[in-house]
């Protein structure tokens, strides 16, 4: 059967053409969450009654079928090794090896490095027509299991104006977008909602954002056949825009957890305010980012965890810390370390800490 082709031509008319066979790639790295680029891609090609498949790591079967498009998905620019070598296996292909498409991450910080290794430009950034399509939430049917299974993911805004150096958002999403309605991201079938914004906080349309959440049943105590919803601002949510009308609307949601940044010492009075604030209208449940290895030293990274054991004593909260170790944005490994602040031997202890709790500082002051 033919198909229309969904991409624009030249002419007033559109080309008929055959459905493709499309293989959609994530390297085998760890990750909690799914590709969401490649569940955008997956809806733009099905739309136009294309054949999408799914895989996760490399595998001789799949790559010798005969694709007509390739899209490989990249992360964390550390994860150079697994990715390369994931692109070098598929260019093996086969039917044809340059229908392979590179994107995300990796590909954008480091697109001159995967051209010279690959000869594989990747696109940079977003890629604007299908970023605003919603993700194909059955791409992994039996195939892989993610954290967020449960969980519809979205953006409501995109950007952030903070264009803080040890940033990516700024390179790969440069204009802030106040407001992306959240309907056709919503999958009905699912309990929880993900939201991947980098900073909501900074959106002159916040009101209308949190009415939006409530409007899809995502309002405070809100049920799924049974069982209490919850909203989580995933990439957490800036302490110094944190007002108290801000926290009020946040506190109208099903938000579990409410994540607050906390990234320098400088930001204790302000953070420890937020966290007060978030008490006074009911907020019980936290958790924060704590940035570390950039510019502070381990006793400021010490600080702040304990400034969270007392808040938890103190207010009768859990509040859940994630350290996240500074890696510089080309970094191909996660070997790097800050000098004169840090020694290997402390970043490796604080390592060995983090994988027995599987990246979490928990609320209890016998463990810290």
């Amino acid at each position: 059967m033919l198909k229309f082709e969904t991409n624009p031509s030249p002419g007033p008319y559109p080309i008929l053409r055959k459905p493709r066979h499309v293989l959609l790639v994530e390297p085998a790295y760890k990750v909690k969450y799914p590709p969401l680029g490649l569940m955008k891609i997956s809806t733009y090609h099905k739309s136009s009654g294309d054949e999408v498949v799914f895989y996760k790591g490399t595998s001789a079967a799949v790559r010798d079928q005969n694709w007509d498009a390739i899209y490989i998905t990249t992360m964390f620019t550390f994860q150079w090794n697994i990715t390369i070598n994931a692109i070098k296996f598929y260019q093996r292909n086969k039917a044809n090896e340059n229908n392979i498409q590179v994107g995300g991450i990796l590909g954008s910080l480091l697109q001159d490095d995967v051209r010279k290794e690959t000869g594989i430009t990747p696109h940079f950034g977003l890629w604007e027509e299908v970023d605003r399509l919603a993700p194909d939430y059955h791409l992994f049917n039996g195939i892989y299991n993610y954290y967020t299974n449960a969980a519809s993911i979205a953006y409501m805004t995109k950007g952030c104006p903070n264009r803080c150096p040890y940033c990516a958002v700024p390179k790969l999403e440069p204009d802030y977008v106040d407001f992306i309605p959240l309907g056709k991201q919503i999958d009905p079938d699912k309990k929880d909602l993900l939201l991947l914004d980098n900073n909501v906080l900074a959106s002159s349309e916040f009101p209308k954002i949190i009415e939006e959440i409530k409007k899809y049943g995502f309002y405070k105590g809100a049920k799924f056949k049974g069982r209490l919803r919850y909203v989580d601002f995933n990439q957490g949510v800036d302490a110094k825009l944190l007002t108290e009308e801000k926290m009020k609307l946040l506190s109208e949601i099903a938000i579990k957890p409410l994540r607050i940044a906390f990234d320098h010492i400088e930001l204790k009075k302000l953070y420890i305010e937020k966290i007060r604030l978030a008490h006074k209208y009911g907020i019980k449940q936290l958790s924060n980012f704590i940035l570390f290895n950039y510019n502070d030293t381990p006793e400021d990274f010490y600080e702040r965890l304990r400034v969270n054991i007392k808040l938890n004593e103190e207010l009768g909260l859990s509040i859940f810390s994630f350290p996240m170790k500074f890696i510089p944005l080309d970094a191909k490994d996660r070997k790097y370390v800050n000098n004169p602040h840090w020694t290997k031997q402390q970043l490796r202890g604080v390592q060995c800490i983090l994988n027995a709790t599987h990246g979490v500082v928990g609320p209890k002051r016998p463990f810290f």
